[in-house]
């Protein structure tokens, strides 16, 4: 009956050992290897660093007349570009214009870099149930953990800086981009595949010229989704030193200035709101030309 009464206090000391070994491996491993993989990261940094330069230093007028040349193409919608209009106007007009340029770049490079690592895990996941099988956990974990933290390892290894937060936020904003590209591929007809075949066409013919075509609006939807979450964790980023729009809104909830927070707040909105109206356009465009193909 005494052991029945300690084991509690037993599972926690070995509770506690674990947690301490765990804890001095990841320091010792920080310690032995934080500079090789800051090395590694530097190529990923001076791109950031271009597409910060290029966002912030080009006159307004440029960067504007791109983002709705680009929204004109994607979508032939004249009131969605005059929507990306008036809100970069506002934005500009209420002083917000270079933490929004900030925001966009990193943006940008968190979405590419979450394409190029993402549409090839969710291809070999589509050809590969077993694949599937290990990493839907994962990317279960991956969307269910607290985004704070993140934050932790990350610091532990990078220190704090612009790095450090785009890694952060790839790692919660990828999982839509893997798990849709999967959707995708597997949604394509068994019959097309098999007209494809009776073609001769080789693996990655087929890949590139039926299945990834035809899962291109799915994909465009997890495209979509991962922006929509990284924009969701440019605040929680600000607390490691990535600058934008999170920062002010840091300053705003750590001092209580509520217009701060709010003028700030909507500019997100509003950027959230110009990259959602433009990928989900663009993807109906998209599922129009599969439709008519298949007509």
């Amino acid at each position: 009956m005494d052991w029945f009464y300690s084991f509690p206090h037993m599972n926690e000391d070995m509770l506690r050992l674990l947690k301490k070994s765990i804890d001095d491996g990841f320091r010792s491993f920080t310690r032995a290897w934080g500079e090789t993989i800051e090395t590694f990261f530097s190529p990923l940094q001076d791109f950031l660093v271009a597409a910060d330069r290029f966002m912030t230093q080009t006159p307004w007028p440029i960067i504007t007349g791109i983002i709705l040349l680009i929204a004109w193409v994607a979508t032939r919608n004249l009131r969605i570009v005059a929507s990306c209009l008036v809100t970069l106007l506002a934005i500009g007009y209420f002083g917000m214009w270079e933490d929004t340029m900030r925001t966009v770049s990193m943006i940008f490079v968190c979405t590419l870099i979450s394409i190029v690592i993402g549409l090839p895990i969710g291809i070999m996941m589509a050809r590969s149930d077993r694949l599937q099988k290990i990493v839907n956990p994962v990317l279960d974990v991956m969307q269910t953990m607290p985004s704070f933290v993140y934050l932790i390892p990350v610091v532990m290894i990078l220190g704090i800086g612009k790095v450090p937060g785009l890694i952060a936020v790839v790692i919660y904003a990828i999982p839509p981009m893997i798990r849709l590209t999967d959707l995708g591929i597997r949604l394509v007809s068994k019959e097309l595949l098999e007209a494809a075949d009776a073609f001769g066409a080789s693996h990655s013919q087929k890949l590139f010229k039926v299945q990834l075509p035809l899962a291109l609006p799915t994909i465009m939807a997890g495209i979509n989704q991962t922006i929509m979450m990284a924009l969701a964790m440019v605040v929680v980023a600000s607390m490691i030193g990535v600058q934008g729009l999170g920062q002010p809104v840091l300053k705003a909830i750590a001092n209580q200035y509520f217009t701060l927070g709010i003028f700030n707040g909507l500019a997100i909105v509003g950027i959230a709101i110009i990259f959602d109206r433009i990928s989900q356009a663009y993807g109906r465009r998209l599922q129009k030309h599969r439709e008519m193909a298949h007509d």
